[in-house]
């Protein structure tokens, strides 16, 4: 099951750069994950510094 972003995200794209498959981009207001992309690996969760990054 693929990794959400909640509305907790501050943008600051520390899980962007996290990311080894590169699924997840800047969206309208907060970075988003590509549910089809994700590999679960939980990197971008581990480095998110406001815990918004769960596994959905």
């Amino acid at each position: 099951m693929a990794y959400v972003i909640s509305d907790g995200c501050i943008s600051c794209g520390s899980c962007a750069g996290q990311c080894p498959v590169s699924a997840i981009s800047q969206g309208d207001s907060q970075f988003v994950i590509d549910a089809n992309t994700c590999i679960d690996c939980g990197s971008c969760a581990a480095q998110c510094p406001v815990g918004a990054i769960t596994q959905g």
